[in-house]
């Protein structure tokens, strides 16, 4: 292993792992309070596993205590794509509606995402970055892996003290995200809001999920970073002392010969 600050949970496959991820969220979360800090979000594929192992422990859950927890939800996604409806479904505010704010009922406002369809791009993201910080920033915050090692959507190269704004999407993330536009990467939006580095890098723990062969690569290219390196957004985590990552069997699978 590399100097990556990470305590690394393994499990054999994507099922098992979210299923034991979502285990340690529900701990959390049974232990939250009104007015602690927000749960950082994440979409994506990746994603989509682990929130259902997660509906399914807090559906669980006595009528009171479910409630208790809606009440005080708080929760801030890391990004939306530019130009796209909430009602779209391509959008991520739809695929958190689906995948959690619907099957959990959690109240309108409470789930929070940037406003991608807000004509003026660079003001929303400056509104969404000013709400987290009245909020008093992440506390657990969820992280994919991009394919060419981007977080959010802070595509390489990129900085550390980058905080909330417009990006413009690679063309391997358009490739990579092109399922969901019909097979089609240029019909993937070409650019989004997400939250800096800036914002990442201050929540109190980060959990990074990664799954499957098709990260094996970047996976290995990250867990060999010796120190941050812009061109590899994700090694950035290597500034933070409380960084989880949860890799499957396929994901943490060496090269083959």
């Amino acid at each position: 292993m590399s100097g990556f600050p990470h305590q690394l949970e393994q499990r054999s496959n994507a099922e098992a792992l979210c299923d034991a991820l979502a285990e340690r969220l529900e701990d959390q979360l049974r232990a939250r309070r009104c007015g602690d800090r927000p749960l950082g979000l994440a979409t994506g594929r990746t994603m989509e596993p682990l929130y259902a192992a997660l509906v399914r422990r807090l559906q669980g859950w006595r009528t009171d205590e479910l409630a208790a927890l809606k009440a005080c939800w708080s929760s801030f996604n890391l990004d939306e794509y530019r130009g796209l409806a909430a009602s779209d479904p391509r959008s991520y505010r739809r695929f958190m509606a689906e995948q959690l704010g619907g099957p959990l009922q959690i109240p309108d406002g409470a789930l929070r995402l940037p406003d991608g369809f807000a004509a003026d791009g660079d003001g929303a993201a400056a509104a969404y970055g000013a709400a987290l910080a009245r909020s008093g920033g992440i506390g657990v915050q969820l992280l994919g892996l991009g394919s060419n090692g981007h977080v959010g959507f802070n595509e390489p190269p990129c900085e550390a003290d980058l905080p909330c704004r417009v990006v413009s999407l690679s063309s391997a993330t358009r490739q990579q995200n092109a399922g969901m536009f019909g097979g089609d990467p240029a019909a993937v939006p070409s650019s989004a809001i997400t939250l800096g580095l800036q914002e990442i890098l201050a929540a109190e723990e980060i959990h990074l999920v990664v799954t499957g062969a098709a990260k094996a690569a970047i996976l290995r290219r990250l867990l060999a970073a010796r120190q941050p390196d812009p061109q590899l957004p994700a090694s950035w985590l290597l500034r933070h002392s409380r960084v989880w990552l949860w890799a499957d069997a396929p994901a943490l699978a060496p090269p083959l010969a």
